[in-house]
Order: structure tokens, then sequence, then C-alpha cells
């Protein structure tokens, strides 16, 4: 019943302004949807319990609240998996997967300053050479996947 309360509360809730980071704030503004998305994303997670095994430890009921608020904003899908009736599938939308570029810079950014991140060498290498080609596969995979 909470996710169902503050998904209204976020729906009827008035924008603070029109500018475009704010936008993307107020939907991507904590460090949980993005995680996410990155795991749907990058690490191919597509289950409730895939997500609660992430590194950084998401407790349930934030998992639960932030993919509801993705799938208001039509950032994710979820879909009943018809192998096994209670689980459900979590997929990147096409609106999802636009946001590649994004993390990718983020990803990127961090593997510049951050001298003890995690990052995939091999992935910022293919990306720093050709950034389209990447892209492009990254994308079509998920297309295949997703959609």
């Amino acid at each position: 019943m909470q996710v169902v309360n503050y998904l209204c509360i976020v729906l009827v809730q008035k924008r603070k302004s029109d500018c475009p980071i704010n936008f993307a704030l107020e939907i991507f503004g904590d460090r949980w949807t993005l995680l996410i998305i990155r795991d749907l994303m990058f690490k191919e997670k597509n289950y409730y319990g895939e997500f609660l095994v992430m590194e950084e430890k998401i407790a349930t009921n934030i998992l639960a609240d932030r993919l509801a608020l993705l799938e208001s904003w039509g950032i994710v899908t979820r879909t009943i998996d018809e192998q096994h009736n209670s689980k459900k599938i979590y997929k990147l939308s096409k609106k999802g997967i636009d946001l590649l570029p994004v993390l990718t810079e983020i990803i990127l950014w961090s593997a510049k300053y951050d001298p003890h991140s995690a990052v995939d060498k091999k992935f910022v290498r293919l990306v720093k050479k050709n950034r389209e080609k990447m892209f492009g596969e990254i994308t079509n995979r998920l297309l295949d996947v997703n959609l």
C-alpha cells in the first residue's frame, strides 16, 4: 500500500520548475534509481530478487518503491513471468534504453576521477574508440531483450 500512496503523491505533485536538470532529478535524484537502471542495462538483471543482491544492498521497501516509480515514468516495464506466475520481469522501455549515453558518461567520469572505481576498462576503451558503434551494439542487445 505504501508504494501506491507514494506513486499517487508523485504523479499529482506540482513540478518545481521546467528546468531540464530539475526534471531529470525528480526521477533520478536518489542513488537507487540509477543503480536499478544500471543493473537492467549492464548487468542483465530482470527479477526483483536479482536487484536485492546488488553490491550496494538496497532495502526491499526502497526497491519496490523505485521500481514502481520507474514504471510510472515509463522507464521500466513490468510483465508476469509465464514460467513462474508469481514472478515479475522488469525491463527497460525504449525511454529507459535512451538513458544509455547518460549512464555511459557517468561511467566515464567515474573512471577518470575515482582511482578506486571498479569500472570495466575494456568498456571504457571501446566507448572511447567508437562510441556510436558501442551504443548501437548495447541498444540492439537491449531492444532484442526488452521489447
